[in-house]
């Protein structure tokens, strides 16, 4: 008989072990996003073109233009695109951090005024384009550099969901994971970050008026390269076996 009173704190410990483990196991794991379909690549940068960012002194206002095409054999429905300004890199010395900072521009749509936006953009038909812009302001306690804006467009297409992103909304670590193969050699895989394919960026250049302006668009070009690097590599001249039609050559 005391041999079994001993023993039956360590059978009651078991049991509440074995019950906790019990609910763990019944409990639903956590829900993990299902990937987007991916389309070619390529497709990015034919879905959103003419992305240009403006050049202002602190204190001025401008726009972001753009445009979005469908390239598909089917249409496209509730297209949105977002922009939103996400790093800053100063003048001079290069010094780059995160936004935000003290003054950062804010976009603006017709309803709204953030460090990021959506613009609406409908349905589309095969082949038609929607051009748009974002209002940009700045303050005049806005620092000289410049601020990259990333880009995210989502759509519907045969009832199929759609999301494409730039650069900016993937660390360094989730970007070399899908952009750099087991030898060594530059691959993009978009399942790997989930996402239907990658669009180009922009940026917001600040300058005072004793900044070289010619330097300012040098930053802003090098800004969008970065962005379209991806596209330029791997962009496809042919049609696509999923339905893509080939886009205009590039001007």
């Amino acid at each position: 008989m005391p041999e079994r009173r001993r023993n039956a704190p360590i059978v009651g410990r078991i049991a509440v072990v074995a019950v906790v483990l019990i609910l763990l196991l019944a409990m639903p794991s956590p829900v993990r996003a299902a990937p987007y379909p991916p389309l070619p690549i390529g497709d990015g940068a034919i879905l959103l073109g003419n992305l240009s960012g403006p050049v202002l002194a602190p204190g001025a206002s401008g726009k972001i233009s753009f445009s979005v095409v469908d390239p598909l054999t089917a249409s496209l429905a509730g297209a949105t695109l977002t922009l939103a300004v996400y790093a800053f890199n100063a003048f001079p010395g290069n010094a780059t951090s995160t936004v935000p900072v003290s003054g950062a521009p804010l976009l603006s749509n017709a309803t709204s005024s953030a460090a990021q936006v959506t613009v609406p953009v409908g349905a589309l038909a095969p082949g038609a384009r929607y051009v748009g812009q974002v209002g940009v302001a700045t303050s005049s306690t806005t620092p000289v550099g410049a601020f990259a804006v990333r880009t995210e467009l989502d759509f519907t297409a045969n009832g199929t969901a759609y999301r494409l992103q730039s650069r900016g909304w993937f660390t360094a670590g989730q970007w070399a994971a899908a952009t750099e193969g087991s030898n060594g050699t530059a691959t993009l895989n978009l399942s790997v970050l989930g996402v239907s394919g990658v669009l180009p960026e922009t940026s917001v250049v600040v300058a005072s008026s004793t900044f070289p302006w010619i330097l300012a668009g040098l930053a802003a070009s090098g800004t969008i390269l970065v962005g379209l690097g991806a596209w330029f590599y791997f962009r496809r001249t042919s049609s696509s076996r999923s339905g893509t039609r080939k886009g205009a050559d590039d001007q």
